[in-house]
């Protein structure tokens, strides 16, 4: 399918093309492409699922849309740059997280047990981009405030005081002070 018409069926698909079972037909495709490529919007394909009321369709297939998801998640967090296909960023995915799922708790302490570099690189994204005007979900942000969150931040620095980047992790413990 040409990449135009991928993107076109995605904002029409359900509304004046298709129904329930087309989305549901395409939406294997439809995910792929997210990770694969950027020519799809995430808020726009994972809204498909919102609408379409997932969490009723049949256990297995909500496992796979949840397998999904956390497969995202944590290639996300362990790349940077963060971009994973149309997933430009953790401020981006949690909030179309937070529209589709029942909670972002879950999301949150796959972050905590995510060690490295690129985690921390995320969670100081998250806060200086917070700081500058992001909107973030209230848990997200409650999670942000937490001491265990502040002292990431603050391990971070210690443990890559010399990078590049390590006034990005003092920044952001500053701004959560």
């Amino acid at each position: 399918m040409d990449e135009d018409d991928l993107f076109s069926l995605t904002i029409s698909l359900g509304n004046t093309v298709g129904n329930s079972d087309d989305v549901k037909s395409l939406l294997p495709l439809l995910l792929e492409r997210l990770v694969r490529g950027s020519d799809l919007d995430e808020s726009i394909v994972l809204g498909k699922l919102v609408r379409e009321g997932w969490r009723s369709w049949p256990t297995v297939e909500q496992e796979a849309i949840s397998g999904y998801l956390t497969a995202v998640w944590r290639s996300l967090l362990t790349k940077y740059p963060p971009r994973i296909g149309s997933f430009r960023d953790a401020a981006d995915f949690l909030g179309v997280i937070d529209e589709l799922a029942e909670s972002v708790a879950p999301f949150l302490s796959l972050w905590e047990g995510t060690s490295g570099p690129e985690a921390d690189r995320h969670l100081a994204d998250l806060v200086v981009g917070w700081v500058s005007g992001s909107h973030l979900p209230d848990a997200v942000l409650t999670w942000l405030h937490c001491d265990s969150t502040r002292n990431r931040l603050y391990g971070a620095f210690e443990l890559h005081h010399d990078t590049p980047w390590a006034d990005d992790f003092a920044r952001a413990y500053d701004y959560l002070a």
